[in-house]
């Protein structure tokens, strides 16, 4: 598995999350296009956009957040095992962030209810 540009301790978390959802390197088909948005020159001259597909579910993530193709290259997979995660029925953090915004509109909804002659 190749290292990105990040911390050591996010790719070894990488390399756990990928064995724990049994996802293989050789099951990700990967290319590289041209970014668009912010990063002036830079982006409009590399290709540091990924899109990332794994084979056998056929999910397809894109990354383009940063300039860096080697850090977009980690996001994708992050995203990517998110995906495959929640596909599998696994709560995945940012379900968890959904559901915690979703309550607390309903804790003000009916508060505001209340209030109401």
């Amino acid at each position: 598995m190749p290292d990105f540009a990040v911390s050591e301790e996010k790719n070894r978390w990488l390399q756990r999350k990928m064995a724990e959802l049994k996802v293989r390197e050789q099951d990700l088909e990967e290319s590289f296009v041209r970014s668009s948005g912010n990063g002036g020159q830079h982006v409009n001259k590399t290709s540091s956009c990924v899109q990332l597909r794994h084979i056998p579910s056929g999910i397809c993530v894109s990354a383009s957040r940063e300039r860096s193709q080697s850090i977009n290259r980690f996001l994708a997979r992050r995203e990517l095992l998110e995906r495959i995660a929640a596909q599998s029925g696994v709560l995945t953090p940012e379900m968890k962030r959904i559901e915690r915004m979703r309550k607390q509109k309903d804790r003000r909804r009916r508060r505001t209810v209340k209030k109401e002659p």
